[in-house]
C-alpha cells in the first residue's frame, strides 16, 4: 500500500487509495491551506507550522455502533464518506439493514496539510431517492502523534439538531510522513449521471511493474427476463412496472412494461466489476405513475460474491417490501482488456503484443468469443485554444473518454487552456458500429464539472495512425465551440464477427438522460417525418403514373376516404377529453405533457427509421452498405439453389421452436438491428468532422516554434 500512493511531491495533492481507488483534491488548496491559522488544539510537537511535506493517513473503518434509523422500517442501510478541503477522498460500501454496521474497510489517504481536518460524513442509501444524512464528525489531524497506531471513537453529530443522539464510528489511524519519487497519476471516472448531470471522479495510478492499469475486475452480465405476480399499484388492479439496477455508481433502468403483473422485459445489459470479491447489486421495482411519484412495488438484492465465475445463474428473487418474484440471469466473465498508460508505452508499438493483437483477430479466429469483435486504442494527446471557465480566465481541463458504457479519463491540467495529457486508452470493442465520444471538461472545486466541449468519432470512419485535430462541438454536436483536442486512433477487428454482431441487439447506454419536452427538438422530427412521409407520397404517385395517367379523380377518392378516418379520430379524441375533465387540472398538464414527450419521441424513431434506410443506399456507411449487398447475394443464390416454400419452411419451424430451445433468449428481429447501427440524418450531422483552422495544424505548430 506504500508503494501504491506514491506521487510527485511537487504536485502537493492528496490522494486516497484503497486498493486501487483514488481520490483527488485540487492543488491550488494548498496556498489557502498554508494562511490558516491554527485552533483545532495543540499541535504535534513533531509537526511543524508550515511543512512543505506530505504525510500518509492511513485509516481502517472499523464499525458503527447505535446508528439513528432512516428506513420506516427501524433500520438504515449506511455507508460513509471521508473528505479533505471539501472533496470527497473515500466512500465506503453500503451495509443493508443494520444500526451497527461492520466495515473492515482499510484507505491510505496523502495529505500535503495536517491542517485540513478529516470530515467524516455518515449517510442513509435510498436507491432511486436521495440518500439521508445520518450524522458527521472531524478528527483534527495535529492531534494524532505519527508513527503510532491509535484507536479513534467519534461522535456523531447533526449541526441542525445538536442534541439528537446519532451513534459513534470507530477508526483506527496511523499518521506517518511521507517521502518518494514523483509518479505519475491517471483517472478513472464513473459517473452517477443523474439528470442534473453531476458525476463524480476516481482516480486510478498506473501499475508500477507493467506501466498500464486494468481498470476493472470482470463483467457482469445480467439478462431482466419477466416478473411474476407483482403487486398491483393502479386503481385498475394492474400496475406499469419497470426495474432499477445499481451496482456501485453504475446504474440502469428497465423499460416500462403497461398494465401487467407478469411484465415480460427480456433485456440484457453488463456492469463493471471493480471489486475481486464481489459487490452486490440493489433492485427495486417501481410502477409509472403519469403526473405524479412512481410508486414503489418491492426491492431485492443479488449477492455476486455467493456466485460462481464463467457460468449463467438464473435465479428467482422474492420482493422485499412488496409482492412478487423477478426472474434474472446473471454471468460473472473475465475483464476485457481496457487500461491507461502513457504515451511512451503503448501496445500497438511494442511489436510483440502488435503482433498478438491482430493474431486474435485474424480471419481464422472467427468462432472463437464472438462477443469481442475488436481492439481500440486512443491517444489523447493535448488540445488547444480551449474555453476559459473560471474567473481567472484559465480552466482546469480533464479528458473523459467513451466507447458505449466503458469511460476512462485523464488527469487534471490545472489552470491551462492548451493542457498536454500525453495518454493512451485502450478497449475492447463489442460492435464496430460503436461511436467513440471525447469529452472535455473543466474541473470545480465545489460542484459539478464545466463543459468545454465534446467530439463523438463513428470507429468506422478513423485512420489508424494519424494524428487529427478535432474541432471540440457543443453538448447537441450540432455546431462548433471553442478549441480543438489532438488524437491519434487506432482500430483492429475482425470483419466477419463484426457483420455477425449487427444482426443482434445494439447494447443500450444505461445513463443516458431521459428525453425531455423541446419546442424545437419536436418541430425537427416533425420536419423529419414530414420529409420521409412526402418520400412515400411521391413514390406512390410514380407508381400510379405508370399504370394510369389519369390520377386526380383517385387522388380525390383517397383524400375523402383520410378524411373520414380523421373525423372518426377527432370524435374519439372528444369523448377523451370529455371523460379527463374529471381529473385534477395539475395531472392534465403533466398528462399533456407525456403525451407531447410520447409523439417526440414517436416522430423521432419513424423519421429515424426512413432516413435508416435511405442512408443504406446512398452509402452513408459502406461498411453496412456491402453488408447488404453481400447479404442480397447469398439469399439470391439460397433462393436459387432452394424452392421459396422450404426457406419458408424453416424459417417458420426456427421461429417456432426458438422459445422452446432458448427459453430466456431475447426477441430481435435481425433486419431492425441492422438498421439500427445505420445513422440517421440527425446522427450524421452529430458525427460529421469539423475542419479545424490551419493555423492549429501540428506541422505549422512545429514549424512555428522552430521559427
Amino acid at each position: 500500500m506504500l508503494d501504491s500512493c506514491k506521487l510527485k511531491s511537487a504536485c502537493n495533492l492528496p490522494f486516497i487509495c484503497n486498493k486501487t481507488l483514488y481520490g483527488k483534491i485540487g492543488k491550488d488548496r494548498l496556498n489557502a491551506v498554508n494562511k490558516i491559522i491554527n485552533t483545532a488544539g495543540t499541535s504535534n510537537a513533531e509537526v511543524p507550522l508550515a511543512d512543505p511535506g506530505m504525510y500518509q493517513l492511513d485509516i481502517t473503518l472499523r464499525r458503527g455502533q447505535s446508528l439513528a434509523a432512516r428506513d420506516r422500517g427501524g433500520t438504515s442501510d449506511p455507508y460513509v464518506k471521508f473528505k479533505i478541503g471539501g472533496k470527497e477522498v473515500f466512500r465506503s460500501k453500503i451495509i443493508h439493514k443494520n444500526l451497527n454496521p461492520v466495515w473492515e474497510e482499510k484507505a491510505c489517504i496523502l495529505v500535503d496539510h495536517l491542517r485540513e481536518p478529516l470530515y467524516i460524513k455518515v449517510f442513509d442509501y435510498d436507491f432511486g431517492l436521495q440518500d439521508d444524512f445520518m450524522g458527521s464528525a472531524f478528527l483534527d489531524l495535529t492531534q494524532l502523534e505519527l508513527n503510532r497506531p491509535t484507536d479513534v471513537t467519534l461522535t456523531l453529530k447533526d449541526p441542525h439538531y445538536p442534541d439528537h443522539d446519532l451513534g459513534i464510528i470507530l477508526l483506527s489511524v496511523i499518521l506517518t510522513p511521507k517521502e518518494g519519487e514523483s509518479r505519475d497519476v491517471t483517472m478513472l471516472m464513473r459517473k452517477s449521471w443523474k439528470r442534473s448531470s453531476k458525476f463524480q471522479t476516481q482516480s486510478l495510478r498506473l501499475s508500477d511493474l507493467h506501466r498500464k492499469s486494468h481498470l476493472w475486475r470482470g463483467i457482469v452480465s445480467i439478462t431482466l427476463i419477466e416478473g411474476r405476480d407483482l403487486k398491483a399499484m393502479d386503481s385498475n388492479g394492474l400496475s406499469d412496472p419497470y426495474v432499477k439496477f445499481r451496482l456501485g455508481h453504475q446504474k440502469y433502468k428497465s423499460k416500462i412494461m403497461p398494465k401487467t403483473l407478469n411484465p415480460q422485459w427480456r433485456e440484457q445489459f453488463d456492469f463493471h466489476l471493480y471489486e475481486e470479491r464481489g459487490g452486490v447489486i440493489d433492485i427495486t421495482a417501481w410502477d409509472k405513475d403519469a403526473g405524479k411519484r412512481d410508486d414503489f412495488i418491492g426491492r431485492c438484492q443479488v449477492d455476486l460474491s455467493a456466485l460462481s465465475r464463467e457460468q449463467t445463474h438464473k435465479l428467482e428473487l422474492q420482493l422485499e417490501e412488496g409482492e412478487g418474484h423477478l426472474v434474472l440471469l446473471v454471468t460473472l466473465t473475465a475483464s476485457a482488456t481496457v487500461s491507461i498508460s502513457d504515451l511512451s508505452v503503448n501496445s500497438l508499438e511494442d511489436q510483440k503484443e502488435r503482433e498478438e493483437i491482430l493474431k486474435r483477430y485474424s480471419p481464422l479466429r472467427i468462432f472463437h468469443n464472438l462477443k469481442d469483435v475488436g481492439f481500440l486504442q486512443v491517444k489523447v494527446i493535448r488540445a488547444e485554444g480551449l474555453m476559459a471557465a473560471d474567473v481567472t480566465g484559465k480552466s482546469d481541463p480533464f479528458c473523459v473518454v467513451e466507447l458505449n458504457n466503458d469511460r476512462l479519463l485523464t488527469h487534471t491540467v490545472y489552470k491551462n487552456l492548451n493542457p498536454e495529457w500525453n495518454k493512451v486508452f485502450t478497449f475492447n470493442i463489442k460492435d464496430i458500429h460503436s461511436v467513440l465520444e471525447v469529452t472535455v471538461y473543466d474541473e470545480d472545486r465545489d460542484r459539478s464539472a464545466d463543459f468545454l466541449g465534446k467530439v463523438a468519432i463513428p470507429l468506422l470512419s478513423i485512420q489508424n495512425g494519424e494524428q487529427k485535430a478535432y474541432v471540440l462541438k457543443n453538448k447537441q454536436l450540432t455546431g462548433p465551440t471553442k478549441g480543438v483536442i489532438y488524437l491519434e486512433i487506432d482500430v483492429i477487428f475482425n470483419a466477419v464477427k463484426a457483420s455477425l454482431r449487427t444482426l443482434i441487439p445494439k447494447e443500450q447506454k444505461y445513463i443516458e438522460e431521459e428525453n425531455r419536452l423541446s419546442k424545437q427538438l419536436l418541430l425537427r422530427n416533425f420536419i423529419r417525418m414530414k420529409r420521409c412521409v412526402m418520400v412515400l407520397v411521391n413514390a406512390a404517385y410514380y407508381v400510379n403514373s405508370c399504370f394510369d395517367w389519369d390520377s386526380p379523380p383517385r387522388s380525390l377518392a383517397a383524400f375523402v376516404v383520410v378524411e373520414d378516418m380523421l373525423e372518426d379520430e377527432e370524435e374519439e379524441d372528444d369523448k377523451d377529453d370529455k371523460d379527463s375533465e374529471k381529473k385534477g387540472f395539475i395531472n392534465k398538464i403533466y398528462a399533456i405533457q407525456e403525451v407531447c414527450v410520447s409523439v417526440q419521441n414517436i416522430l423521432d424513431e419513424v423519421a429515424s427509421f426512413g432516413e435508416r434506410i435511405k442512408n443504406t443506399f446512398n452509402w452513408t456507411v459502406p461498411f453496412l452498405s456491402w453488408l447488404a449487398i453481400v447479404a442480397l447475394c447469398v439469399f439470391t443464390a439460397i433462393l436459387y439453389c432452394i424452392p421459396l416454400r422450404y426457406i419458408v419452411l424453416v424459417w417458420g419451424i426456427n421461429k417456432f421452436t426458438k422459445k422452446l430451445r432458448s427459453p430466456y433468449a431475447i426477441d430481435n428481429n435481425e433486419l431492425l438491428d441492422f438498421l439500427s447501427r445505420v445513422p440517421s440524418d440527425v446522427q450524421v450531422v452529430q458525427y460529421q468532422e469539423l475542419k479545424p483552422d490551419p493555423s492549429h495544424s501540428p506541422y505549422k505548430r512545429k514549424k512555428n516554434n522552430l521559427g
